[in-house]
């Protein structure tokens, strides 16, 4: 239950932060705004899928330990399967990339 209301707390100072202010003498719109969404974005992208990550390879590497203290013949499979949950961390930064670039 801790993580979500982390991930709760996270979502709400991002859309806090999000909003803009509505003045009358401003301008409708300027082209910063789409550079601090564009950020927000790039750093959402990462941080999410990093924190998604972190918490599968405490799952994933809690239950590799377990496997390979019992048959250490099995360890090249742990290790597979610890990179696959590696490989989303690494989705996430290749998206933040992507994201920055446009």
């Amino acid at each position: 239950m801790k993580p979500f209301a982390l991930l709760l707390l996270t979502a709400l100072v991002s859309l806090s932060a999000a909003t803009s202010f509505a003045f009358a003498e401003e301008a409708a719109t300027t082209s910063s705004d789409s550079g601090s969404l564009k950020i927000l974005g790039a750093g959402l992208a990462f941080g999410l899928a990093a924190f998604g990550a972190g918490i599968g390879l405490g799952y994933v590497g809690s239950a590799g330990l377990a496997v390979i203290s019992e048959n250490p013949a099995l360890q090249s499979k742990v290790f597979i399967f610890v990179g696959m949950v590696e490989s989303i961390a690494i989705y996430g930064i290749v998206m933040m990339f992507i994201i920055l670039g446009q």
